[in-house]
């Protein structure tokens, strides 16, 4: 199926300097979108976007922190100066502390929450001011399958996500009106950077095996994902081809969840 609606559509991508975020700006621009992608590393944004300039494809790199709520407005108004008006955007920006919740510091948890949830707030609430005016857009918030199914040493993580995802879901109820679509895309295991850091020494075969002795179910489909299959998840759901779908949390995790 051919996705439509994406081209000369200015985007901004969020997280964009790896791993999913990068993926997904990669298949926008690959759809014809221009692209903002923004990341507070602007050294491995920098990597990104040359490439994605070298293969013909429209992007700009914004150094620029979700966490930082006047850095995110003044991010936003300079985009639409430079590109024009935001059609789609997509929160993919994240970071992951694990531990037990008896061991997290208090500076674990609000790292987490200040780029899962603040972020997400922070850049949602930019655009949106601007999208209800032209009565269109589409928003996808990349969460985590973690958020729905707890998980053990990750609770700062997944509770950040859970209100990731929630604080998206409201949100679309309040734009349904201006005709523009929030939805979420929740991955489950996926290839990035992200996971290796946190297995470490870890084989990949024990992600998708599972651990019963941390109520840990493996994958279904046998295998992690990519973060290109996320990628393509928020693809379609920004496309006119999912235009009557909003508030929807779709799952890309290999059946991980069981479908809660």
């Amino acid at each position: 199926m051919e996705l439509t609606g994406i081209e000369s559509t200015v985007t901004l991508v969020t997280g964009a300097a790896q791993g999913i975020g990068a993926a997904v700006a990669t298949t926008l621009a690959g759809a014809g979108a221009r692209v903002a992608l923004v990341d507070r590393d602007a050294e491995a944004l920098a990597v990104v976007v040359a490439k994605l300039q070298a293969e013909g494809h429209s992007v700009r790199g914004y150094r620029a922190d979700v966490c930082d709520s006047e850095a995110v407005d003044a991010l936003v108004r300079r985009v639409e100066d430079e590109l024009g008006p935001l059609g789609i955007l997509v929160n993919a920006a994240g970071v992951l502390r694990t531990g037990r919740v008896i061991d997290l510091s208090d500076r674990q948890w609000r790292e987490t929450f200040s780029v899962n949830a603040d972020g997400v707030f922070h850049v949602s609430r930019a655009v949106a001011r601007r999208m209800t005016g032209r009565r269109r857009g589409a928003i996808v918030t990349v969460a985590s399958n973690a958020a729905g199914v707890p998980r053990m040493e990750m609770g700062a993580y997944a509770a950040s996500k859970a209100a990731a995802a929630h604080f998206t879901r409201c949100l679309g109820l309040e734009l349904a009106e201006y005709g523009i679509r929030c939805n979420i895309v929740s991955p489950g295991s996926t290839d990035t950077p992200m996971l290796r850091a946190m297995l470490g020494d870890t084989d990949t075969r024990a992600v998708i095996e599972g651990s019963p002795s941390a109520y840990k179910v493996g994958i279904p489909l046998r295998k992690l994902a990519e973060p290109r299959d996320v990628a393509e998840a928020v693809a379609y759901l920004v496309s006119d081809q999912a235009g009557h779908v909003t508030l929807h949390d779709l799952y890309v995790d290999g059946g991980a969840a069981l479908h809660v």
